[in-house]
């Protein structure tokens, strides 16, 4: 038989008994369903966080109070609550007088939550960012309407703001934000920028925020310190290293701050490197966990395969010793057997694919973005097809080895 005869009985086979084809699909469905659901949302987080890091420029890094390392377990922080000091605007111009391998550098500030208002409306808890203007451009902030902060305005501490587009959007939804006065704590500041939507992650929005200049922010929510204390932002120069930069600026600030060297550093710096390192320890393990657990599903579903695969060699007994008196060979019945149980795992991973897909589009949509590639939906049927095939080994053997006379006298 030529390969699209032997296919078509086997679909034919498969259709013939509807209901226990798809009872015997249910356990390649769910296990192929939850695989890529996990799948998506794997290469989805990740994406995400290379998103970000590529928006702050792959040659950018943090000076800030603490490290990552601090914060392993309660000893640490105590004692990096003792030694490591809140950064100065003394060391972010050392820095800047001194650093040869860096292009930018500039302070921020945040950690404060105030309620906006305009008229009538008031937003809650909106966060409230202090920055230096050269943030704009090491951070790569695209603007959606208006301007960003000017050196002149940080300065003079003048009551500016730079907005989100939830802001926008809620509190002028009929347009004119720029250049109107919104309060916060009572504290009129003029809109001069909205910045481009960039949607939520898990849920929580991204475009919730005002920012005003830094000294502007010192003045008017508490001073500069305890957990509003600035931390730094750099860029490398183009054609160097970040590894090289990083290590001028650590240099600079143990100077600055008169670190014997055997000292530890008593501030922290952070890495694009870092931050991807730190997030893949926390995902590692679970991607793992995450995804063994379908595959037993799918191994679950594959041992349904092969049983219904013997009960239909028991069931078609017959018709296979009337085959073979007719002249079909052992590799013609091994050959449809096979076809039948790779078709039928084929099929349930294929509609696992699409009830994936969907319920990815929702998620994507009102929680977190996710992600299933064309050569992961490739990879997911052949893979079906694959597990289908190797459980329909056994059936398959048995029904090519059947002798045709005994076959034929089976009831």
């Amino acid at each position: 038989m030529n390969f699209a005869e032997t296919l078509k009985l086997a679909f034919d086979s498969i259709m013939a008994h509807k209901l226990r084809s798809f009872l015997t699909l249910l356990g390649m469905i769910i296990g192929m369903t939850a695989f890529m659901i996990v799948l998506s949302l794997l290469i989805g987080f990740n994406g995400y966080v290379d998103e970000k890091i590529a928006g702050i420029g792959s040659n950018a890094f943090t000076v800030q109070r603490f490290n990552f390392s601090d914060f392993r377990n309660s000893d640490t922080i105590a004692e990096a609550q003792r030694r490591n000091k809140e950064l100065t605007f003394d060391e972010l111009d050392f820095i800047k007088e001194r650093a040869q391998l860096i292009d930018k550098i500039g302070a921020r500030a945040g950690n404060t939550s105030r309620d906006v208002r305009y008229n009538a409306k008031t937003l809650e808890a909106v966060s409230i960012q202090g920055m230096q203007p050269v943030i704009a451009q090491i951070d790569n902030i695209e603007i959606l309407d208006g301007r960003y902060f000017t050196e002149a305005e940080n300065a003079n501490a003048v009551r500016v703001a730079f907005i989100g587009s939830d802001i926008a959007d809620n509190l002028f939804p009929q347009g004119g934000a720029i250049g109107s006065e919104i309060q916060i704590s009572g504290i009129p500041y003029r809109i001069i920028g909205i910045r481009v939507p960039k949607g939520t992650v898990f849920g929580q929005p991204q475009d919730n925020f005002v920012q005003v200049p830094l000294n502007t922010f010192g003045a008017n929510f508490g001073g500069l310190r305890w957990q509003r204390a600035p931390t730094f932002s750099v860029t490398a120069r183009e054609g160097v290293r970040m590894e090289d930069a990083v290590d001028e600026v650590r240099t600079l600030m143990r100077i600055k701050r008169k670190l014997p060297a055997e000292e530890k550093d008593n501030f922290g710096i952070v890495t694009p490197d870092a931050i991807s390192g730190l997030i893949g320890s926390f995902t590692g393990v679970f991607s793992i966990v995450l995804l063994v657990v379908p595959g037993i599903a799918l191994v679950v579903g594959a041992i349904v395969i092969m049983n219904i695969m013997l009960v239909a060699v028991t069931e078609r007994t017959k018709e296979i010793g009337i085959r073979k008196s007719l002249g079909a060979k052992q590799a013609d019945i091994l050959r449809q057997f096979l076809f039948e149980s790779g078709l039928l795992a084929a099929i349930g991973g294929l509609i696992g694919l699409v009830i994936a897909y969907t319920t990815g589009f929702f998620v994507s949509r009102y929680v977190f973005p996710t992600s299933i590639p064309w050569w992961a939906a490739v990879l997911a049927i052949g893979v079906s097809a694959g597990v289908g095939i190797l459980a329909g080994l056994f059936p398959a053997w048995k029904a090519a080895r059947l002798d045709p006379i005994e076959a034929l006298r089976a009831d």
